[in-house]
């Protein structure tokens, strides 16, 4: 698809998120901004996965992931997240683990931990769509993804 194509999706601010799985003792993670609710009875979330990415394998036969929400101060490990291999990604990265076994940044404002309900395929990308099991959140600003910049919502207030 063209660059324009591209550009003009990135208007649309997203929230930022580092999604998880354990395979075989391993953490497997990437970088997110496609995560949304579907439905709140029963609990589901939907996010976006490249056909091509190596977490696809560890998340389907796991038949899992986990969803944490980075908080505002969290675009560096945003970023760490999107690159090298998946121990350099986890290395020095504080997490705690999910009654799945799976890995929470620490740190995020927001966690979900999600059984695979099913991945469907949609053009280059699957839609991992997953029942949540497990969530926690606290206060906090999360960080926010537009136009290929971190920030966070400036919040207006109105009379």
């Amino acid at each position: 698809m063209s660059k324009d194509y591209k550009n003009a999706l990135s208007c649309f601010a997203t929230g930022v998120a580092v999604i998880t799985t354990r395979h075989n003792n391993v953490d497997y993670g990437l970088t997110c901004s496609s995560f949304n609710s579907v439905s709140i009875n029963p609990a589901l979330v939907l996010w976006s996965l490249n056909h091509g990415s190596s977490t696809k394998a560890p998340i389907v036969e796991s038949n899992g992931y986990t969803v944490s929400i980075l908080a505002a101060d969290q675009a560096d490990l945003a970023m760490k997240f999107c690159l090298g291999d998946h121990e350099q990604r986890f290395e020095g990265v504080p997490v705690v683990r999910a009654p799945s076994g799976r890995a929470i940044i620490e740190g995020a404002i927001a966690w979900f931990d999600c059984e695979l309900h099913e991945s469907i395929p949609a053009g280059d990308h699957d839609i991992m769509l997953g029942h949540v099991q497990k969530y926690a959140s606290k206060t906090g600003e999360g960080l926010v993804f537009e136009r290929s910049r971190f920030g966070v919502v400036q919040h207006l207030v109105t009379s």
